[in-house]
């Protein structure tokens, strides 16, 4: 048995059965284990942010790691921006990247970077594996990404490694405990509460998937104690018989007036809500000046623990309340297309227990509001502020739960950037179908140059923002990848596309041509 073969029965044997790919040179004795210790799936993907985005969505819908095979330093950095945003999220998720042999690391080859470096710039752990020690570096790589809720784990594994004889298979080790809430903390919340403020609970994480709503639902009786998620979650249990959590605005005038009555707020495996950028005359942090922080624990931590914990302490109801139901949406009585329409068309059509992928960026702001009262669904969202994310998470979402309709909302500017996540959904006939909100251009830059005061830009800024001359063909796009789609410009053409894909098994692609 050699040090790859090693590596894959290690994996298997700690429940690590998804591989997503983009190898080279140095990975080939990895690819030829696959072929001899049979149980792993591997997923091709012909670009490593599809590789690592769609490590994402699949890490976000099972719960568990799915590893990556990446070439070398350049693999690596290719795949770091969905990284980044995986990182954001706390998606587990354990990057396998080939080195050189160790002896040839002296030599300055092409390609050969500083590895490690790269690494460390975008993992949580990493390490470089030894000869002879694959299957306990493996083992301990595996345990580092289910660790602190979610980590990204980096092992990189020079070539030597791979055909020097393995030491013998293990299974990785539970993680340690999550961290709890600190009781001084806890203390402080509950006294806020009971002196009568207006305490904001900011979640998110676990707290916000289903368990976690069942959890917030028993502070619904606490009339000064205000709900809040933030901007950019994980996963998101939404529709029918969830409740309903706002997000932290975008916008920061907007988030500001949402929290403008805060006077405690509490966060639970949050961050403190801070701007999106840094804008000439706009505030950093969104919550009042004077407004008191209590951090129940870090992002990481139990947060389950934690909300149980803070309900017993102000005696709130052990099942909670009642949630009340979301009106159900109804479809547009305007046959105009544009985002509002199309967010109210899908809401209105969607399946039972879709799972919905959302990297429509500017064009989707408004999917909320119409989603509350949808059927039950997942929410899936660019985490990190990374585009290129949506397609592959897609992807990864769809390996992961084969038995549920993904629907990926994909702006025509940030679908761009990982095309080719459509290829590998072809191959694999993954049950995903893309909405393209095609307003060819980066519009939500568009409105960033007003935020930084530039009322007025010239044909030259409006050309780096336009994706015009030549307009985007994401029909054609979508067919030279092996993907059936059509194209439409009204409402009813966007109903009969959507129950027409949500009828076919596979993916598919509908191009929405915004005004």
């Amino acid at each position: 048995m050699n040090g790859a073969e090693s590596l894959v029965k290690t994996l298997l044997a700690s429940e690590i059965d998804v591989c997503f790919a983009n190898p080279g040179t140095s990975e080939m004795h990895f690819v030829a284990a696959l072929d001899r210790v049979p149980g792993m799936r591997c997923v091709l993907g012909l670009f490593e942010g599809v590789v690592t985005g769609a490590a994402d969505g699949y890490g976000r819908m099972a719960g568990k790691p799915a590893t990556t095979l990446l070439h070398l330093g350049p693999g690596l950095a290719n795949g770091i921006a969905n990284l980044h945003n995986a990182r954001k999220a706390r998606t587990p998720i354990l990057n396998i990247v080939g080195e050189h042999a160790s002896d040839h690391l002296q030599y300055e080859s092409p390609l050969r970077s500083d590895l490690p470096a790269t690494a460390a710039l975008i993992s949580d752990w990493y390490k470089v594996g030894g000869q002879q020690s694959i299957a306990r570096d493996a083992a301990e790589a595996v345990t580092a990404a289910r660790s602190r809720d979610g980590q990204i784990a980096t092992l990189i594994l020079p070539a030597d490694t791979a055909w020097a004889p393995g030491d013998e298979p293990r299974v990785a080790q539970a993680p340690e405990p999550l961290l709890q809430a600190d009781v001084n903390a806890i203390a402080r919340a509950v006294q806020a509460v009971r002196s009568g403020k207006r305490v904001g609970l900011l979640v998110s994480g676990p707290a916000v998937e289903s368990e976690g709503l069942r959890l917030l639902s028993r502070f619904i009786g606490k009339p000064n104690v205000q709900l809040f998620a933030q901007q950019s979650n994980r996963r998101f249990a939404r529709g029918r018989s969830h409740l309903v959590v706002p997000r932290i605005p975008f916008n920061i005038d907007l988030a500001v007036q949402m929290l403008r009555d805060i006077e405690t707020l509490v966060l639970v495996g949050s961050h403190p809500p801070a701007a999106f950028f840094g804008y000439p005359n706009k505030p950093r942090l969104l919550m009042p000046a004077d407004c008191e922080v209590i951090s129940l624990l870090e992002p990481g931590g139990d947060t389950m623990h934690a909300l149980a914990w803070l309900a017993d302490e102000l005696g709130c109801p052990a099942q909670g309340q009642a949630v009340a139901e979301a009106r159900r949406p109804e479809m547009p009585d305007t046959d105009r297309l544009d985002p509002d329409t199309i967010m109210q068309a899908m809401a209105t059509l969607l399946p039972e227990n879709a799972i919905i992928v959302d990297e429509s960026v500017s064009s989707g702001r408004s999917l909320f509001k119409f989603t509350d009262g949808a059927a039950p669904h997942d929410f899936l969202q660019i985490t990190g502020g990374a585009i290129g994310s949506g397609l592959p998470m897609a992807t990864g979402a769809a390996v992961a739960c084969p038995d549920r309709k993904v629907i990926c909302f994909e702006g025509d500017g940030s679908g761009m950037y990982t095309l080719q996540a459509l290829w590998t959904q072809a191959r694999e006939q993954l049950d995903v179908v893309t909405i393209i909100l095609a307003n060819r251009s980066y519009r939500i830059l568009h409105g960033e140059l007003k935020g930084v005061g530039i009322d007025a830009p010239g044909e030259q800024a409006h050309s780096m923002l336009d994706l015009e001359r030549p307009a985007l063909d994401w029909v054609s796009l979508a067919r030279g990848h092996g993907i059936p789609a059509v194209s439409v410009n009204t409402v009813s053409g966007f109903a009969r596309a959507f129950r027409n894909a949500c009828a076919h098994e596979g993916p598919f692609l509908i191009e929405a041509l915004l005004p």
